[in-house]
Order: structure tokens, then sequence, then C-alpha cells
């Protein structure tokens, strides 16, 4: 069985979290996947936040698929190395 390509987002998903996969223009012809926050939908251009802060635009012509996803999860902190261990009671 494959799987469908579909993109299921639209100028009404801004401010929500997505995940597209686009045509890649280089030396060889391919597909790349962004994940963000969808920040702007003008002219037939998506500007996608990364989760680094980086801003990436990407042409309505050349996506594959596209979804919304769930917020990120929270991830746990690590400890600290510089914290003493502390002796269980």
């Amino acid at each position: 069985m494959r799987a469908r390509l579909a993109v299921r987002i639209s100028p009404a998903d801004v401010g929500s979290r997505i995940t597209v996969r686009t045509r890649y223009h280089g030396p060889e012809a391919s597909v790349t996947d962004v994940v963000g926050v969808l920040r702007a939908w003008d002219d037939g251009v998506l500007t996608i936040e990364r989760r680094d802060g980086t801003m990436r635009s990407v042409v309505q012509g050349d996506l594959v698929a596209g979804r919304v996803v769930p917020t990120a999860p929270v991830r746990a902190r690590k400890p600290r190395s510089d914290r003493p261990n502390r002796p269980n009671p």
C-alpha cells in the first residue's frame, strides 16, 4: 500500500504548526521537509518559522504534501552536571 500525499493546509492555518514536503530544485531534483509555525501565506509563498527561529519561504506550487501537526512536546530538562549529588534520605 502506498501513502497518498496531499496538501491539507491553507492560508487559514497561519499561526499553526505545520509540516510540508516540497520539491527541491538543487543539482539533483528531490524533496525536502520543513516543520515549523506557518507565519504567513502571501501571494503563493508560505513563510515558515523553524524551531531554531530561522524563516523558510516555500512556493505554494512546489508543495508535495502538507498538514497541521500538534505543538512540539516539552522535553524534560537534563540534570546539570555542576550540581552536587545529593544523598538519598
